[in-house]
């Protein structure tokens, strides 16, 4: 039997280093504190929509791509440049990630046949999806807030959704915002409008750039929302749709503008003013600001009355606006808008680890009473000393100490030390208790 050769140790294997994988770009986390302004301006809004009976509604973030080609309109930025577009691997489906929500807002209504009894009053909050170049104000996943009025056809319910986002400008504290309104008429209007456009731009058509000559023939209104400086004054000098306008869409208009009025609400008119999408008629509207550079749009939105039966619905009348989130936080922190950030009401400091169990039931009681309670937590060490929790408790921004000490806990007490008031007072609380002073800590 030969002897076999031994085989040397091999050295400890080093572990495997991972490269960390960090967002997509233009794709942001929403990080506390910061949340809590983003949970503010939600709660704003909750309570706005509740005064004018909206109910929310939540459609998925993944919708059917020809929902937005036939909604949005085939030759638009969004659809030709900016959507986020897949083929399902399952079945091949095309699929995209929403780039706005009213489209979607529509799609439900109809499939869901919601307009049975009469018309909705909607709104919803959450992400939308552009392939575009990150900026200020300007992401690939952003955040809207919307509102949709759909069933209704009177020129009150443009207003009465343009009165609404004014009184949120106003219970946010943004002054600096201004409106501007503008009718887009009926199609019939707009096609004798596009004519005269086509035929206008023809006349120039050595001034057009390589978009505009694109857009000449296919969707001429987009080229009055060119933000080519060297084709402005072109564009200035171009047929205006409103004196294309009926008897009937200047009434239309005329009433919007009067409730305004009766309301105090100012504005103004802006011929060019056309939205980004297709699907708009009569009243468009924005609202926009100085604050935020080439961002300065904050909420817009319209009329859209022939956008249901477009995506397969029963025809029906409809106007809504969305508000960018990102902006208007932006805006707020331009202002200087104090957005209260959220602090426990106490903050339970506990010297050795054998008071846990004693002190977590006691605890448990305070938040069953509605007690915003932060716990100090162990670590490797042990609870820590009674001077780093004190530190860790003034800047948890808590307006009181629970102190769950040895000699407290033998006599079946807390001690509640104030924080915040400059008095350090000390009172002795029973801890089987706890729901009867609980009120305390809240006041």
């Amino acid at each position: 039997m030969t002897e076999q050769a031994s085989t040397p140790a091999s050295p400890k294997a080093k572990a495997p280093k991972f490269e960390k994988i960090t967002a997509v770009k233009g794709m942001n986390d929403i990080l506390p504190p910061d949340s809590a302004r983003w949970e503010w301006l939600e709660a704003q809004v909750r309570a706005l929509m509740a005064r004018y009976a909206y109910g929310n509604i939540r459609t998925p973030i993944v919708e059917p791509t020809p929902l937005f080609i036939r909604g949005l309109g085939e030759v638009t930025d969004i659809v030709e440049k900016e959507m986020y577009s897949f083929d399902d691997r399952l079945n091949g489906e095309p699929l995209t990630l929403r780039p706005e929500n009213t489209a979607g807002v529509v799609r439900a209504v109809a499939e869901h046949n919601m307009l049975y009894d009469g018309g909705k009053r909607l709104y919803y909050m959450g992400p939308m999806f552009r392939h575009e170049r990150p900026q200020r104000g300007r992401y690939r996943q952003f955040h809207q807030i919307g509102a949709e009025a759909l069933g209704f056809g009177g020129a009150e319910v443009d207003a009465e959704l343009i009165l609404m986002a004014a009184e949120l400008w106003q219970t946010l504290g943004l002054s600096d915002v201004r409106l501007e309104l503008n009718s887009l008429g009926q199609p019939e209007e707009r096609k004798l409008h596009r004519a005269a456009l086509i035929a206008y731009f023809e006349q120039h058509i050595d001034q057009l750039d390589e978009e505009a000559k694109r857009r000449l023939h296919a969707n001429p209104l987009r080229i009055l929302d060119t933000k080519n400086p060297s084709m402005q004054a072109l564009v200035e000098a171009a047929p205006k749709l409103m004196d294309f306008l009926g008897e009937t869409s200047l009434a239309h208009f005329a009433q919007v503008r009067a409730i305004l009025e009766a309301n105090g609400v100012a504005y103004t008119i802006n011929p060019r003013l056309v939205r980004g999408m297709d699907y708009y008629n009569l009243t468009v509207f924005e609202f926009v600001t100085t604050r935020l550079g080439s961002q300065g749009t904050i909420c817009g939105g319209g009329r859209y009355d022939y956008l249901i039966e477009q995506i397969g619905g029963k025809p029906a009348p409809a106007v809504g606006w969305a508000l960018g989130v990102e902006r208007v936080l932006e805006l707020l922190k331009e202002v200087g808008t104090e957005v209260p950030t959220p602090k426990p009401d106490a903050y339970a400091i506990i010297p050795e680890a054998a008071a846990l169990p004693t002190a977590m039931v006691c605890c448990q009681a305070l938040r069953a009473a509605g007690v915003k309670v932060q716990m100090h937590t162990s670590n490797a060490e042990g609870m820590g000393s009674m001077k780093s929790q004190f530190k860790k408790a003034d800047a948890s921004g808590a307006k009181f100490a629970l102190i769950f000490g040895a000699d407290e806990l033998a006599r079946g007490e807390v001690t509640v030390k104030a924080l915040r008031d400059g008095s350090g007072e000390q009172t002795a609380q029973t801890l089987n208790e706890a729901g009867d002073w609980a009120a305390l800590l809240m006041a």
